[in-house]
């Protein structure tokens, strides 16, 4: 329903109080969007929110797309900026040089964040908190960023493997990112796509899929044609 960073910022310390108030956790984890600029909840986590201290700024940065797109524009720049540390993810599927220039590159933008090479995201937790790293932030206004759209297709079809394989694998190029779950050849699964790659997993969930991309709404005809 909106954005922690800009829209949703009252309801998001509300929301942080209330989880505080009846569970008392020992820590919160925040998952924004893929282009989100952290650097709006880390000035409000410390600034408005005297319950919690911030501990850990951890960002994903994809080797692969970063390879294939290596124009990371200014929110990929503002998420490195602002991290504790990085996870340099997919280094399987880049060449051992290539993960060394990415690497300096990050380095040009972020000079202290701690980079661990992963693949699947595959880390021990305990190298991912209690940093406590301290933040020096101006409060900013964001806005969002019209280019990125989202629509949901509800497809109620049992698919052939070989057939919605090759419906992602001819995706226009304005769709980044789609997930959500489908019937697969009488089983329910869990469609994950990044930018050119997916993961077909088996997994209950409602049929829904989720495209996210650059003006991707003037495309969703298009694209419901072709799941059909």
């Amino acid at each position: 329903g909106g954005c922690v960073c800009c829209s949703l910022t009252g309801e998001f310390e509300a929301a942080i109080k209330e989880i505080i108030k009846k569970y008392s956790p020992e820590i919160i984890i925040i998952e924004t969007t893929g282009v989100a600029e952290p650097d709006a909840i880390v000035f409000d986590v410390e600034e408005n929110l005297r319950e919690v201290k911030l501990d850990t700024v951890v960002i994903i940065v994809d080797a692969d797309s970063f390879i294939r797109f290596p124009s990371i524009g200014k929110v990929g720049e503002a998420q490195i900026e602002i991290a504790d540390i990085i996870l340099l993810n997919k280094v399987d599927l880049v060449e051992k040089e290539k993960i060394q220039e990415i690497e300096n590159k990050i380095r040009q933008i972020n000079s202290k964040a701690h980079i661990f090479r992963t693949k699947y995201c595959e880390i021990d937790v305990d190298l991912l908190f209690g940093l406590e790293a301290e933040h020096h932030l101006e409060k900013k206004h964001h806005k969002h960023l019209n280019n990125f759209e989202s629509f949901v297709l509800e497809p109620n079809k049992n698919f052939k493997k070989e057939e919605l394989e090759n419906f992602l694998k001819n995706l226009p190029k304005q769709v980044y990112r789609l997930k959500g779950f489908v019937n697969l050849e009488g089983k329910s699964s869990l469609v994950n796509f990044v930018a050119g790659r997916w993961d077909l997993e088996e997994m209950e969930g409602e049929k829904k899929l989720v495209f996210i991309g650059e003006k991707v709404n003037k495309i969703k005809k298009e694209v419901e044609n072709k799941l059909k």
